[in-house]
């Protein structure tokens, strides 16, 4: 069976082959990819957007062949290259992960029109985030401009009106396809209100390789620290963590939050004040508002490697986004068996059983997600025991074989259809 992907970056081995450094994100992909591609009855293709190339390309891997391909605006250029890759790979199915993008849409009329089936993968739903935007932030910091905002045009009004844009692109793919791939209560929802004649596929996501073979030990961790994996835009709920951070050190003064990613609050030097966003310039005032100057850390981009030894020095891991579908990070957490507090938004209770495996919390009052996270501190035997019952339900979220199974299966029944 042909099967070709398209994603919305390079794997590492495209990274590899194009002598680019590979990213840090989309890991959960690597795995499937690779499980796949050793699947005896599997023929798997890999096609992306990448700047690096003005026409399409071909790069031959161990056993994937992949197309990066031009990242244009104009629609017309964009589907000269999918049809082209469409010609050369002659799939059985395109498997589209991620929703919002014009070649999403541009690959499901192709295939359309060529009737090759579709199936699409949801991540996240660009036109259901948008709504959940500015996660509770004041209104003038939502209508603020910055330097940096000005010449980009990219306030966070503007960057919320992006996502309402992209949205249009994932409602009309939605609308045009007849598979989906999901794996919450919420993407199956959402998915169907779009369209009532989808038929919805289940399967859950792989994590990457190094995940399962860790383990978080509370003998070895820095007491009182909190991890949480990114806060570079609202919907990361990084100004709620601050919030719940001045009531945290009332009772642990030396509790110490540990953030994913770039610092875009950085204002240390006149590059760093001119490339500062409205975000990034609110997370600097509430950091000194609550003077937590000496207790957070912003860890800069983690690699795999990176990112794991991050989550297993952590006493607590903490998502408190204003809306995810299954967010793997929250994944990582739990299967390694680093406890966990969570926002109840979007997908997240299919993940975690509230009291029995984590807390969840009302994701607009950061002072239950304070309150949680003290009650983490004070008590080893919850946290033991959220560590224990979290990690055994990821085992079986994340399971490998399984996953791997159900997605073949899919694949299988997808082409029977046809038949």
């Amino acid at each position: 069976m042909k099967i070709l992907w398209l994603t919305n970056i390079p794997l590492p081995e495209a990274s590899t082959l194009m002598n680019s450094k590979s990213l840090p994100f989309g890991g959960w992909l690597v795995n499937t990819s690779k499980y796949l591609a050793n699947s005896e009855n599997i023929e798997l293709s890999i096609t992306f957007p990448c700047n690096s190339f003005r026409e399409f390309n071909v790069l031959n891997g161990e056993k994937i062949i992949y197309y990066p391909f031009p990242q244009k605006k104009k629609e017309s250029e964009v589907k000269r290259f999918l049809e082209e890759i469409v010609d050369r790979s002659r799939p059985e199915i395109v498997h589209i992960f991620g929703t919002e993008y014009i070649h999403t849409l541009e690959m499901v009329n192709i295939c359309n029109e060529r009737k090759i089936k579709v199936l699409i993968s949801i991540q996240g739903l660009v036109s259901i985030y948008a709504q959940h935007y500015m996660a509770n932030l004041p209104r003038k910091v939502q209508n603020k401009f910055t330097f940096r905002d000005l010449i980009k045009r990219d306030n966070l009004v503007q960057q919320q009106l992006k996502f309402q844009h992209r949205g249009i692109f994932e409602i009309l793919a939605l609308k045009k396809v007849k598979h989906v791939l999901g794996r919450t209560t919420w993407d199956k929802a959402c998915t169907l209100q779009i369209n009532p004649h989808i038929t919805y596929h289940y399967c859950n996501e792989t994590l990457r390789e190094s995940f399962y073979n860790a383990k978080w030990d509370i003998e070895h961790i820095e007491e009182h620290s909190i991890f949480i994996s990114q806060g570079t835009y609202p919907i990361k709920g990084l100004h709620h963590m601050l919030e719940a951070m001045s009531i945290i050190i009332k009772k642990f003064p030396k509790a110490k939050l540990y953030v994913g990613g770039i610092d875009n609050s950085n204002d240390q030097g006149l590059k760093a004040k001119l490339k500062k966003n409205s975000y990034g310039k609110y997370i600097n005032h509430l950091i000194k508002k609550f003077n937590l100057q000496d207790k957070v850390f912003f860890t800069g981009s983690l690699y795999e490697k990176e990112m794991l030894n991050r989550y297993l020095r952590a006493n607590v891991f903490v998502c408190p986004s204003s809306i995810e579908n299954s967010p793997n990070s929250l994944g990582e957490a739990m299967i390694l068996g680093v406890p966990c507090v969570a926002s109840f938004v979007g997908g997240v209770s299919d993940l975690l059983i509230d009291k029995q495996e984590g807390f969840l919390y009302q994701s607009d009052a950061p002072y239950m997600l304070a309150h949680y996270v003290c009650e983490i501190f004070t008590d080893n035997n919850l946290a033991l025991k959220f560590s224990i019952s979290a990690r055994e339900h990821a085992l079986r979220t994340h399971d490998r074989e399984s996953n791997l199974e159900k997605i073949t299966q899919i694949y299988n029944n997808i082409v029977e259809l046809s038949s």
